[in-house]
């Protein structure tokens, strides 16, 4: 197993996982995540600041809203608000960040550098539907891309 295979592997062994850049339109990269997720065994949240309801479950507008914490953020935002996120995940205490990267883009090289100097483990590209089973053909075809380019980044 390759280090990003193992770190993928690592983050996705952790039990509460929220997913930050829900869109309120149900539509997007992050709601697909969300549902994923969820549909595989994991205590998913919610985040987005202006949604109070997504899918009939609950949103939180931050981190730090979210009743016991959680063990890993999903970021699915744009890279400004991801470093936001990563401020949030050093105040909460989150471990694991997984920011975001297929058609949008979640990186942030600032946010990466703070994580690191916090002791957060960083993912930084791709998505985890490409690593959650079961794996659909689209997201097979970006593993094999991206792994090919090696833009996915683990730290």
């Amino acid at each position: 197993m390759n280090p990003i295979e193992s770190q993928v592997k690592e983050f996705l062994s952790q039990r509460r996982i929220a997913v930050a850049g829900i869109s309120r339109s149900g539509k997007d990269a992050g709601n697909a995540i969300y549902k994923k997720l969820k549909a595989t065994g994991h205590e998913v949240f919610a985040v987005n600041p202006n949604a109070k309801e997504i899918d009939s479950d609950v949103c939180y507008p931050d981190l730090t809203s979210i009743p016991g914490g959680v063990d890993g953020v999903v970021a699915v935002t744009t890279p400004g608000v991801t470093e936001k996120i990563v401020q949030e995940c050093v105040t909460v205490g989150v471990r694991h960040v997984w920011m975001h990267r297929s058609i949008g883009n979640s990186v942030s090289v600032p946010g990466i550098e703070t994580a690191r100097k916090h002791g957060i483990k960083v993912i930084a590209g791709g998505c985890p539907m490409m690593f959650q089973e079961p794996v659909d053909i689209g997201h097979k075809c970006m593993k094999w891309w991206f792994s090919f380019r090696g833009t996915i980044k683990g730290s």
